[in-house]
């Protein structure tokens, strides 16, 4: 069945790979050569490393928040949004990409079947609904992508353009 909301929903699970307005995620992460993830450039705060898991970190927490119903915020800002590790080998660098894409598809299928996107999360406070956590985490993701290609540039390993 059809409903008038069908191409909102389209459009945040759209929002959640974004490749209309900017880089996606995928291609923002493809090909970076290991000897160059955990580099911090002169200038920057962060290295590709940081930013992926740093993303990947804030997206699961997000995730959990709308779907555990045992959710409790553990959290603390920003030690634990920040990864320990600093250099990442093969297996951590794949499993962090593996994580993000999973977590990123559970909140796409959040998003197409959730009845009520403005009803509030159950854990959350009554103004943190299900949309406010869609829209906040492309917006989060966008933020840290901008991040992410400007590190790559500033390493020389992001094309011409």
């Amino acid at each position: 069945m059809t409903n008038a909301i069908d191409p909102f929903r389209a459009q945040l699970v759209r929002m959640l790979d974004w490749e209309e307005a900017h880089v996606g995620f995928d291609k923002a992460l493809d090909g970076i050569p290991a000897a160059k993830r955990a580099v911090r450039p002169a200038g920057f705060e962060h290295s590709v490393w940081d930013l992926l898991e740093h993303m990947r970190i804030a997206q699961q927490d997000i995730l959990d928040f709308c779907v555990n119903a045992s959710y409790e915020h553990r959290l603390k800002w920003p030690a634990d949004y920040w990864p320990k590790k600093t250099a990442p080998d093969a297996a951590a660098w794949k499993k962090s990409l593996a994580a993000f894409g999973r977590d990123r598809e559970a909140m796409k299928q959040l998003a197409r079947d959730t009845t009520d996107l403005l009803s509030p999360v159950p854990t959350g406070k009554p103004n943190q609904t299900y949309l406010r956590a869609i829209l906040m985490l492309a917006d989060h993701n966008a933020y840290h992508l901008g991040q992410l290609i400007a590190v790559r540039r500033a390493l020389g390993i992001w094309g011409k353009g």
